[in-house]
């Protein structure tokens, strides 16, 4: 496959997991690598590791590091992505990391850095919707709620590079306290985190639910998959704490909507990816109820289809953007 094309690497660094493609111009995906973080080994160790998984993904195409014209990556938490650093990531336990700068070195190719979540929407504004709509908001629901912003056909990363910070909108007053040390962000009450707490909370009060011949008494093992499979069997305390998140979900929606008047709101994330047939309709409804009169005219709601490969193809999608 060596014959002289130029090629894009993405990776997604995650706190549990890097994964690495090499992509064609025209965002093909033409192979894959994996590892796991081992964050606990200290910020050098996980950079190495990017470095051979990123190796790695471009041995399994046969090809040259050198055919690639850049590397993206989209990593956890507060990025500026200008200065190359990671400015800060509690999962990681990194502040003011020059990631860019040192994967440089270990590489020898120019690599791009951005957050997460804002390379997850533009994977999806770029390979599902064609580079098309000139505004798009991403909501990526998962262990936490994160979102990007592309408007006017440009990612809007804000003053300080803290737009999007979806998850963190106040939802709910004097709701539950978050991680972020706030009470009623829209990540305390509609996250997977969030609905689990609320499940094991429930049983520790008494509560009924399928989930205990499922996983157990604690609910120490749950997992989104399982939520399905109560519903399945009829829990309603199940089916409650799915509504709610999805109606709070909505609410966040509508929020967004209201503030930028985007052509679409994308819905992605691992919650998404699971229980999208239970989630969606009730997430749709709740957005259109709590949407100011007209702004929701002509929006397009939808979710996502490339799963956990938005990040990889995000990643790709900055390097060919930036790249010289």
């Amino acid at each position: 496959m060596a014959d002289g094309k130029e090629y894009f690497v993405g990776v997604d660094l995650g706190g549990t997991k890097i994964l690495a493609a090499v992509f064609s111009p025209a965002l093909k995906c033409l192979g894959k690598s994996k590892r796991s973080t081992k964050a606990e080994r200290g910020a050098q160790a996980v950079i190495d590791r990017i470095a051979r998984c990123v190796s790695d993904a471009v041995d399994e195409c046969d090809l040259d590091l050198k055919l690639c014209r850049g590397v993206g990556i989209g990593a956890p938490g507060a990025v500026d992505f200008e200065a190359g650093k990671v400015v800060f990531a509690p999962n990681l336990d990194w502040k003011d990391l020059p990631l860019k700068k040192e994967l440089e070195k270990r590489l020898e190719v120019p690599v791009f850095l951005d957050n997460d979540c804002n390379v997850c929407s533009l994977g999806v504004y770029e390979k599902e919707l064609g580079a098309k709509p000139a505004s798009m908001v991403g909501m990526f629901i998962g262990t936490g709620i994160g979102g990007g912003l592309v408007l006017e056909g440009k990612p809007y990363s804000g003053m300080s590079h803290t737009a999007g910070e979806i998850g963190h909108m106040v939802v709910q007053v004097d709701g539950p306290k978050c991680g972020c040390g706030r009470k009623g962000c829209l990540e305390a009450v509609a996250s997977r985190t969030a609905m689990f707490k609320r499940l094991q909370t429930a049983v520790k009060d008494g509560e009924k639910t399928e989930l205990t011949d499922i996983v157990g008494e604690d609910l120490s093992d749950l997992k989104s998959s399982h939520l399905r499979k109560a519903l399945k069997r009829g829990d309603k305390l199940v089916k409650r704490t799915i509504e709610d998140a999805a109606r709070y979900i909505g609410i966040g929606a509508a929020n967004l909507i209201n503030i930028l008047n985007p052509e679409y709101v994308v819905l992605g994330g691992g919650v998404i990816d699971a229980l999208e047939d239970e989630m969606f309709g009730a997430i749709v409804e709740s957005a259109r109820e709590h949407t100011f009169p007209g702004a929701d005219r002509g929006l397009k709601i939808v979710a996502s289809k490339l799963g956990d490969d938005a990040g990889i193809t995000g990643a790709a999608v900055l390097a060919r953007r930036c790249a010289k």
